[in-house]
């Protein structure tokens, strides 16, 4: 059983590396809904004992989390070497951890290990259970470390469900696509054609579950009008696949992917139309009506219901929406 709430929002996961004082400093201040610290690609062998330190004291030194960051992760090694538990004992522990990102996740057993780490170093927040299997043998906390799995390689997408099913602390997936390119001997093109089935797997999969989080690929271009225009192009088609959030290397794509995984004013007016015109239905009577000539009906009223409670998780003035439309007559 996985981590089911729809109140997560992580429309962009920034990347910070561990390795860097100065950008460990520099990340308190950045708005984006997830920060994520990276013990993983962005340091090398011989640096990690020194980043784990430096992160470590880092996190215990804040009193809380920042106000402008909804959730701050870190990137672990990979289950699979020898630095992922020395990452887990060193920071499981912190309260300021709010979540970890697991790379390489190749089969439920990579999770499990996880889990069973946590429940062991953070008996507080996990319950004390030895079996990561059954949901109902530990004791339930409200604010358990939440995991979220980076997917990488062809296994991993032939073992999604399994995968999907072996924490009940998974909030997420994750696309990566560089090492899953690597994986499959192929070449990112502009298109990102070649990925279209690995992407459309996992946010399948993780709807599936009930995962609230599908996150998908990094863009590596980032400098410039031609970064930019790559970059929403990318959202766009990443929003359209399912996805609801976006990886990024740069904090100047931070609020880019903020602006295009939220609704749009258009999008959330029509919901909020939807949603009010549904109860007068609903008192009348009408399981199905119309608006603007369209046929309304429970599906669509789901819809609507789902994009007005996003945008009032990003901060949008939906009351005022709700004022404007609040004579709003089903058709």
């Amino acid at each position: 059983m996985a981590a089911h709430s729809t109140a997560i929002l992580r429309r962009a996961l920034l990347y910070v590396p561990a390795s860097s004082p100065r950008m460990l400093a520099k990340s308190l201040g950045i708005p984006s809904d997830n920060i994520t610290y990276d013990l993983e690609d962005s340091v090398t062998p011989s640096a990690k004992p020194q980043a784990r330190t430096a992160l470590s004291a880092h996190l215990a030194g804040l009193s809380a989390r920042p106000s402008t960051v909804r959730e701050l992760a870190v990137r672990i090694n990979a289950v699979s070497t020898p630095f992922a538990l020395d990452d887990l004992t060193a920071l499981a522990h912190l309260p300021r951890v709010d979540a970890i990102v697991v790379p390489k996740v190749n089969s439920a057993s990579d999770l499990t290990f996880v889990t069973d780490a946590l429940r062991h170093l953070a008996p507080e927040r996990h319950g004390s259970s030895l079996s990561s299997s059954s949901s109902s043998s530990f004791t339930s906390s409200s604010s358990p470390i939440k995991l979220i799995a980076l997917i990488e390689s062809a296994r991993a997408i032939t073992d999604l469900p399994s995968i999907c099913a072996s924490s009940p602390y998974l909030s997420g997936l994750i696309f990566a696509a560089e090492d899953f390119a690597l994986d499959m001997s192929l070449t990112r093109t502009p298109s990102l054609s070649e990925f279209l089935y690995a992407r459309s797997a996992i946010a399948t999969a993780a709807r599936a579950a009930g995962l609230p989080s599908t996150i998908d690929l990094v863009c590596t271009s980032y400098k410039g009008e031609e970064g930019l225009a790559r970059l929403e192009e990318e959202c766009r088609g990443g929003k359209a696949m399912g996805f609801n959030g976006k990886q990024c290397i740069h904090p100047s794509q931070v609020e880019t992917v903020h602006r295009l995984f939220a609704p749009g004013e258009k999008e959330v007016e029509w919901a909020v139309r939807i949603v009010i015109a549904d109860e007068k239905a609903a008192n009348a009577g009408r399981g199905a009506w119309t608006l603007d000539g369209a046929m309304i009906d429970a599906p669509v009223v789901g819809k609507a219901k789902a994009i007005v409670s996003k945008a009032e998780n990003c901060g949008m003035d939906v009351d005022e929406l709700r004022n404007k439309w609040k004579d709003q007559e089903p058709e």
